[in-house]
């Protein structure tokens, strides 16, 4: 297991780069810890794929480093960064048995026979493959096949990490819930780095102690999922993360307070937005707007144009000055009729400038 920095990394697939749409992966500098749980989470098209495969060296960056500890290993090949990957679709050998294949990075490196069968028991008694461990994987299921794959990377415990590119897509929605937790589970176990890629919100937030958030090539927040959600740190966080997304209101500021048209909207400590903004936007997710007390003065006036039951609380959609704000009505509290004023918990509304949080 090894720490992981990126240092000034950049790629681009156009030849000679000339302008910023040129770069694939615009610059990263991170750190990762030895032993940490991670997720690069996106759109399709953002650049984690992209950044996955520099680590692990099916990629070499146009420009900076990837150094595993303190060992430089950015022109080092896949086979040399002692590595396991898990890809989007199975990688298995089909004329193998199950245990065949569980073993198989093992028996490649010289493992004795005896560590090697308590691992692959170990490993598929975790994935629920122990009773399968003598049928050949031909004639398995889509689900059964990529079990095996994420078993042939998890079986190792010499690996500087463990790289996983949407390895759940087959996988039908109740299975991979099991196997989230599964691989959560296995990680406090062995404690080895472990890197997901995807796109799926869910997956990354149960699964990763951190998350690296990625838009148009570019990290836009680096952070554990509480921050992501309580302080997103661009536009794109909010509105990518949660369900319904943050709410995004333009506005000006004048005294270090934002202001919806005529009305002023607390935050929790004063803001100084850059001089050359070209946007000004109010941030808040649903989760933290509310109606303000029946016959209040106070508090941004709306009009209700959409109530969805969503269960255990109904998402409402009121519109200010032809902009909407949503928040969530806990089940069995009453709306109020037509118009009503919202409050904004100002210790979880931001202001952002072209996009940006303004701290």
């Amino acid at each position: 297991m090894a720490k992981i920095t990126l240092k000034d990394l950049r790629h681009s697939y156009v030849k000679s780069p000339s302008q910023e749409d040129d770069w694939a992966l615009k610059q990263v500098d991170m750190e990762w810890s030895d032993g940490g749980a991670y997720a690069l989470l996106g759109p399709s098209g953002c650049g984690k794929t992209t950044l996955l495969n520099i680590i692990s060296g099916l990629v070499t960056p146009s420009e900076g480093q990837v150094l595993f500890g303190e060992e430089d290993v950015t022109r080092l090949p896949t086979d040399q960064r002692n590595i396991a990957q898990v890809f989007q679709f199975p990688v298995i050998y089909d004329t193998m048995t199950v245990y065949e294949n569980l073993a198989f990075p093992l028996k490649n490196r010289g493992v004795a026979a005896g560590p090697i069968d308590q691992k692959v028991r170990q490993i598929a008694a975790m994935l629920d493959l122990d009773s399968m461990l003598n049928r050949r994987a031909s004639g398995l299921t889509a689900d059964e096949k990529q079990k095996i794959s994420l078993g042939r990377g998890l079986v190792r415990e010499d690996v500087n990490a463990i790289m996983f590119d949407e390895p759940l897509t087959v996988i039908d929605p109740h299975l991979k819930w099991l196997l989230r937790s599964k691989l959560k589970e296995l990680h406090q176990q062995v404690g080895a780095t472990m890197i997901y890629v995807t796109h799926d919100q869910t997956e990354a937030l149960t699964f990763a102690d951190q998350v690296v958030v990625m838009y148009e090539g570019a990290v836009v927040q680096f952070g554990t999922p509480v921050e992501l959600f309580e302080k997103p740190g661009h536009t794109f966080v909010g509105h990518f993360i949660g369900s319904p997304g943050m709410n995004v209101l333009s506005c000006r500021v004048e005294g270090g307070k934002p202001f919806l048209k005529d009305q002023a909207v607390e935050i929790s400590e004063p803001v100084t937005p850059p001089s050359d903004a070209k946007t000004l936007e109010v941030g808040v997710r649903p989760e933290f707007v509310s109606f303000a007390e029946e016959g209040s003065d106070s508090g941004l006036p709306v009009e209700i144009v959409k109530v969805a039951d969503a269960g255990r609380y109904s998402i409402v959609e009121t519109r200010f000055e032809g902009q909407a704000v949503k928040l969530l009505q806990p089940e069995g509290k009453p709306l109020p009729s037509g118009q009503a004023r919202l409050r904004f918990d100002p210790a979880f509304t931001q202001l952002y400038a072209d996009g940006w949080m303004v701290r």
